[in-house]
C-alpha cells in the first residue's frame, strides 16, 4: 500500500545518446507522481546514486532512463543488490529485451511473427569483406531492408534501405551507435505500438497507437520534433486486426518475461497480420511518447497509472 509518505525516486538522464529524451521523460513522470500526492524526486544515475540509496533508500524507484543505462539490465541488477524495489521487469528480462537479435530469437521460438534478420558485428563485417557480406544479405533478405543497432533505441542509427547501393553507408551510420548491426527484412505496412501494463490483474494491452511519420521513417527526429509525425490513438485498425495486434503484443510481453509495463513495436502488413519488431522495457514518457498517448486513449489518468505501478513495486519488494 502506498501513502503520501511513500518516497519515490525517479531516475533519469544517464550517459547514453538518449540522455535528453530521458530527462524529459523523468520530469513528466515526476510531475505526474506528485500530482497524485506522492513524494517524488528526480535524480540522475551518476556517482551520487549509490550513496543516496544507502543513506536515504526510497520506497521504490521509477526508471525513466533510456538506452543502455536503463534497459540493458545492469542498473536493475544494482538496485537488486541495494535491496531497492523498482517499477518494471527484472535484470534478466531487461537484458533479453535490450538485445534485439536475442529478443527476436525468443519471439520466433515462441511462434510470434517477427521479420527475418541477420545480426552482423562490425569485426565480422570487416574481416569477411564488406561488399561480399552485403551482397549475401541482399540475396537472402531482398529489398527493402531495415538497418538498426542491435542494442539501442529512439531510432538512432536506423535507416530504411530501398537500393543496395545505400546499404554500405547505412551500415557505417549504424556502427556509430553500436558494434553490431541488425539488418532486418523491411515489412511495409502500418507502424503501430502497443503498451502493455499490469496493475495486479494480469497484463493488459492498451489501445494501439498508429505512427505516421511525415517522411516515412520513424527516426529520432520524427519521434521528438513537433510536426514531423502524426499519431492516431487508437490506431486506425479494424476490430479484428486490433485484437490480433493486442494478442501479439501480450504474447511478446510474456515471451520475454517482462512485468509491470512495456511497449511492443509492430508492423501490420497489408493483409492485417502483425509482425513484432521489438519490446521496450523502459518506454518514453515525453509529451510525444507512445505509452502516454495509449494511456490517454484508454481514458486512464497517467499519474494514477504510475502510482499503481509504484504500489506494485512496493508490495513486491526488492528483486
Amino acid at each position: 500500500m502506498i501513502t503520501a509518505m511513500t518516497h519515490v525516486l525517479v531516475l533519469a538522464g544517464g550517459l547514453s545518446y538518449e540522455r535528453d529524451v530521458s530527462l524529459r521523460s523523468g520530469r513528466r513522470v515526476l510531475d505526474a507522481l506528485r500530482a497524485t500526492g506522492l513524494s517524488a524526486e528526480l535524480r540522475d544515475a551518476d556517482v551520487s546514486l549509490l550513496p543516496t540509496l544507502k543513506e536515504d533508500p526510497p520506497d521504490a524507484v521509477v526508471i525513466a532512463l533510456h538506452g543502455a543505462t536503463g534497459e540493458d539490465g545492469s542498473l536493475r541488477g544494482v538496485l537488486d543488490l541495494c535491496g531497492v524495489p523498482y517499477v518494471g521487469c527484472d535484470a534478466r528480462a531487461s537484458r533479453l529485451a535490450w538485445d534485439k537479435p536475442t529478443a527476436k530469437s525468443m519471439l520466433r521460438d515462441a511462434g510470434i511473427p517477427t521479420p527475418d534478420w541477420v545480426a552482423l558485428p562490425h569485426d565480422r563485417f570487416s574481416e569477411l569483406g564488406a561488399v561480399a557480406v552485403l551482397d549475401r544479405i541482399v540475396d537472402r533478405l531482398g529489398l527493402p531492408l531495415m538497418v538498426k543497432p542491435a542494442q539501442g533505441g529512439s531510432g538512432l542509427g536506423a535507416a530504411v534501405i530501398r537500393e543496395a547501393s545505400a546499404l554500405p553507408a547505412a551500415m557505417v551510420g549504424c556502427f556509430a551507435y553500436d558494434s553490431t548491426a541488425l539488418v532486418e527484412k523491411f515489412v511495409p505496412g502500418k507502424d503501430v505500438a502497443v503498451s502493455v501494463v499490469d496493475l495486479g490483474e494480469g497484463p493488459r494491452a492498451l489501445p494501439a497507437v498508429e505512427i505516421v511519420p511525415r517522411d516515412g521513417v520513424y527516426d529520432y527526429a520524427a519521434r521528438y520534433t513537433a510536426g514531423l509525425t502524426t499519431w492516431h490513438a487508437p490506431a486506425r485498425l479494424s476490430e479484428e486486426v486490433a485484437e490480433a495486434v493486442a494478442s501479439a503484443a501480450l504474447a511478446a510481453h510474456a515471451a520475454l518475461g517482462v512485468r509491470d509495463l512495456s511497449r511492443v513495436d509492430l508492423i501490420v502488413d497489408g493483409e492485417g497480420r502483425p509482425h513484432v519488431l521489438g519490446v521496450n522495457v523502459s518506454p518514453g514518457m515525453t509529451e510525444t511518447s507512445l505509452l502516454p498517448l495509449a494511456v490517454q486513449a484508454e481514458g486512464m489518468d497517467f499519474g494514477k497509472l504510475l502510482a499503481g505501478l509504484v504500489g506494485r513495486a512496493v508490495a513486491r519488494g526488492p528483486g
